[in-house]
């Protein structure tokens, strides 16, 4: 059985983010995530996206956020394991067993769940047989823009994602067609008159309609069948289907693990984001506090004091003092800033001077 001090559930940047701030405690991790990357829903979703409220860094792609947290972390050596679900933890604080659906388990004596929105899958185009095509002319998320490049194009969504991915992929795609049920959409209106102002440049191609079937060669999507608003059927020729109509949830088991809920959302203390089960934590998205906002920034000022209460639970006796980074040689030691300098865990009082 595998084994380490904290488990993360969750890979996306707070879970990251979280790996370092325990590394600073020295405490071993092991980050668990059902997709198969870092990054979480904001790579999945919009990786190339910009980002703009993470502070001292004006603008960063959801992308690039994600590979600078992995080589922040990369001292630590925190052990990751993808396409793997969690469905629950057993035994107490200080001797938990987290199980996965594979069967595998992880013993740890803490657990910090950092699993954004929980697990999720796309939200599929129910068109029986499509499903065949899946990877090869059909998508549900945008992994890497070259596999587009000079393809035709059709984009099924109203939402940011279908918005935002047809704007990207104007430049690389002989073609872009966007395809919604309505000329009304759950973008953000600076994105909707970005897809309308290049639709009169003929930059793209919008169509109001549903795709009701389609004409597929073995694995290759030729065309799709669009019953637009005046209910006339019509054929798009095309070589990728992009579909974006969101994600909807798996079934997280949060109800099982003996969590208290508030709207989905598990409730924990704003001390230590705590839940209610001791040796059990929550941040980011997935959590819940009178005054809570769903914003990365915020995610990583809970894994900072997450961590610390970590320490404490594991070591009672002796108080997670605050050390920079800036000055503390044991900070730099568990950087790998200075390697050759000798063990420094035991070097420093337990509680801070007064």
């Amino acid at each position: 059985m595998l084994r380490s001090d904290v488990v993360v559930i969750g890979a996306g940047p707070c879970g990251l983010f979280q790996v370092f701030e325990l590394g600073l405690q020295g405490l071993s991790v092991t980050v668990i995530d059902a997709l198969g990357e870092s990054g979480g829903q904001c790579i999945n979703l919009y990786p190339d996206k910009p980002i703009y409220d993470i502070p001292a860094i004006p603008e960063i792609s959801a992308a690039d956020l994600t590979g600078q947290l992995m080589q922040q972390i990369e001292p630590f050596n925190a052990e990751f394991l993808f396409h793997q679900r969690v469905i629950g933890i057993q035994g107490e604080a200080g001797d938990f067993k987290v199980i996965c659906a594979s069967g595998l388990s992880i013993a740890c004596s803490a657990v910090i769940i950092a699993g954004g929105a929980g697990a999720f899958r796309p939200v599929k185009l129910k068109i029986e047989g499509l499903e065949q095509l899946e990877g090869r002319s059909v998508f549900y998320k945008v992994q890497d823009k070259e596999i587009h490049r000079d393809k035709h194009l059709v984009i099924v969504g109203g939402g940011d994602s279908a918005l935002d991915w047809s704007l990207a992929l104007r430049g690389v795609a002989a073609s872009v067609t966007l395809i919604h049920r309505s000329d009304r959409f759950r973008a953000h209106p600076v994105t909707i008159k970005a897809m309308q102002e290049s639709c009169a440049q003929q930059e793209m191609l919008f169509f109001q309609g549903r795709i009701i079937d389609y004409v597929a060669e073995q694995t290759t999507l030729k065309s799709v069948r669009v019953k637009g608003r005046d209910q006339v059927v019509r054929t798009a020729q095309l070589d990728h289907l992009l579909v974006f109509f969101g994600l909807t949830p798996d079934s997280t088991g949060y109800e099982s693990w003996g969590l208290e809920l508030y709207q989905k959302q598990i409730k924990v203390r704003t001390d230590s984001f705590a839940t209610n089960r001791k040796g059990i934590y929550a941040v980011g998205d997935i959590n819940y506090y009178p005054g809570k906002r769903k914003l990365i920034l915020s995610g990583f000022h809970e894994a900072a004091l997450a961590a610390f209460a970590i320490k404490e639970q594991l070591e009672p006796t002796r108080k997670a003092t605050l050390q920079y980074t800036t000055t503390s040689p044991l900070m730099h030691q568990r950087l790998g800033k200075h390697p050759d300098l000798p063990d420094m865990a035991n070097q420093y009082p337990a509680t801070q001077p007064q």
